[in-house]
């Protein structure tokens, strides 16, 4: 399925019925962690994990104004797997490391703290073996940022910036710059 390049052919989030923004295309799983980064390989992509909660106007934002952008939806959409659990919820979770729990004590043992939190799997079973969702991420964001630096997260991780030794924060000050024509001279 071709991915839509205008704004008018993404669909609007819904709103379910435990409360939280939904996009049709994110992952439907048993939420089993380790099955939904081989799927996300299989399909050539990586798995990020959406944590959100009910009422919460920051995921409100991340879904109804950032994720229908048509560049970052046509960028996430290409290069992950989304697969959203409710900070609260009481739906059964089987970690990484093989615990089976719920999505309220996974996010709490994956020191989820704020929402929308974005936990970024490594992209393989093999990398994160031994460990849980929240110690084998390789980046997570704590909270919602704007456009910009949602997409070059996203940009960072699908580039492997954090096994280059680069540092985010120097990414998105280098990818401004070069947006602008180049540092000015001192």
């Amino acid at each position: 399925m071709p991915l839509p390049t205008e704004a008018s052919e993404i669909p609007q989030p819904t709103l379910g019925e435990d409360g939280l923004y939904r996009h049709s295309w994110f992952l439907e799983s048993f939420l089993d962690i380790k099955e939904d980064m081989q799927t996300a390989k299989d399909n050539g992509k990586r798995l990020v994990v959406l944590i959100e909660q009910k009422g919460c106007i920051y995921c409100k934002k991340v879904q109804t104004e950032i994720l229908v952008d048509p560049r970052i939806n046509a960028y996430v959409r290409k290069h992950f797997e989304v697969l959203q659990i409710d900070l609260w919820g009481y739906k059964e979770v089987t970690d990484l490391d093989g615990e089976v729990t719920t999505e309220r004590k996974v996010s709490r043992k994956w020191r989820s703290m704020f929402t929308p939190t974005i936990v970024f799997m490594p992209e393989s079973v093999e990398k994160a073996k031994g460990k849980s969702g929240g110690d084998a991420a390789v980046a997570v964001m704590p909270g919602a940022f704007g456009k910009g630096t949602f997409l070059a997260l996203f940009e960072w991780v699908h580039n492997k910036g954090y096994e280059k030794g680069e540092h985010f924060q120097k990414y998105v000050n280098d990818r401004y710059w070069k947006k602008r024509g180049g540092r000015p001279k001192q």
